[in-house]
């Protein structure tokens, strides 16, 4: 039997604005807070305090509309805390020179990354100049620790509407040797509600990941009904064929982004749980090193594939995460979900 990975589980606890000093101490606090309920030793959360701490004090001194975002990421028997910081300062020239000790980058992110670097099990920053700089740091129990799902090749971010706890937005993914299979929700609405329905399409969709996606929409328009319902999506990522299937329904945008290009997929009308009169597939090529992105209307779509992040190297957490912050300027709940087939 062929060998299926719907890991991580990936929750966005808290996203936290840095514009005074006492905001990073709430940085740390919740960053420890979280390492505490995962059950890390005492040690191992002085430490992810630390990192944290550095993170949020080089965003309040040198940074632009800085904003840390703490992740939870949970395996079936492992888990890490994930801290995620973006900026819109002037961007970094010299990214090698950003995470040497002592080094200062005036207006941006970069003091402090050597030992975010050390204490983080991984780290990875983007910067473009003019736009501003995404980095992502992971903790684990360890240092040496290998995620037992394997190299990670989607990520996404949920951001919910101003004055919400909770997004209603939601995505998923699974992959096995030769496929890699996407989904969105978009609740209707914001808030419990919307992520009600959200939550349940995620539920169907991890129970049979590889179902063909027209059939898939269809079960996840059945299954949301009774709900507030919403926009649906599902992408399937043929990595032998390199093509990608594509079923929406109602205003999840997607697009393949490569050589250069973005070429929009399709999504017909519809609300899923309420009304579909049509459910259609489109087929789409895939070039080598293509990314593949989604993302609810909490995004803009005028982005292309000059977005602030390296699409070709960055980790898909922060092609996300860069996109989220240039293209995510709408006043909604929004989601970001970024798969870079093999």
């Amino acid at each position: 039997m062929t060998a299926v990975t719907c890991l991580p589980l990936v929750r966005d606890e808290a996203w936290l604005p840095v514009e005074e000093t006492a905001q990073v101490g709430r940085i740390r606090r919740t960053a420890t807070s979280l390492a505490e309920r995962l059950g890390f030793t005492a040690t191992r959360t002085a430490e992810i305090g630390l990192a944290a701490t550095e993170i949020g004090t080089n965003l309040h001194k040198h940074a632009q509309q800085g904003v840390v975002l703490i992740r939870s990421v949970r395996g079936v028997e492992d888990s890490a805390v994930e801290i995620v910081a973006l900026d819109h300062g002037p961007g970094i020239s010299d990214l090698a020179l950003a995470w040497a000790d002592g080094h200062s980058t005036t207006g941006t992110l970069g003091v402090g990354l050597g030992t975010v670097a050390r204490i983080a099990t991984s780290c990875a920053m983007s910067s473009r100049p003019g736009v501003g700089t995404a980095l992502v740091a992971r903790f684990a129990p360890v240092l040496d620790w290998a995620p037992e799902w394997g190299e990670e090749r989607a990520a996404g971010v949920t951001r919910p509407i101003s004055g919400e706890d909770v997004c209603g937005d939601a995505y998923a993914f699974c992959r096995s040797a030769d496929r890699m299979t996407l989904m969105m929700c978009d609740g209707s609405g914001h808030g419990p509600l919307a992520a009600a329905a959200s939550d349940a399409a995620v539920r169907l969709f991890r129970d049979q990941p590889f179902l063909p996606p027209d059939q898939l929409v269809a079960l996840l328009h059945k299954e949301l009904r009774g709900t507030r319902g919403g926009a649906v999506a599902v992408a399937d990522i043929d990595l032998v064929a390199r093509t990608v299937r594509f079923c929406g329904l109602g205003n999840i945008a997607a697009a393949v982004l490569g050589d250069g290009r973005k070429t929009g997929m399709i999504s017909v009308p519809g609300v899923a749980g309420h009304q579909a009169r049509t459910i259609r597939t489109f087929d789409y090529a895939l070039p080598e090193k293509a990314v593949v992105v989604l993302h609810s209307d909490g995004l803009t779509e005028r982005w292309g594939p000059g977005l602030g992040s390296d699409l070709i190297t960055d980790p898909p957490v922060l092609v996300a995460a860069a996109l989220l912050r240039d293209a995510g300027v709408r006043k909604d709940d929004a989601c970001v979900l970024v798969a870079r087939p093999a």
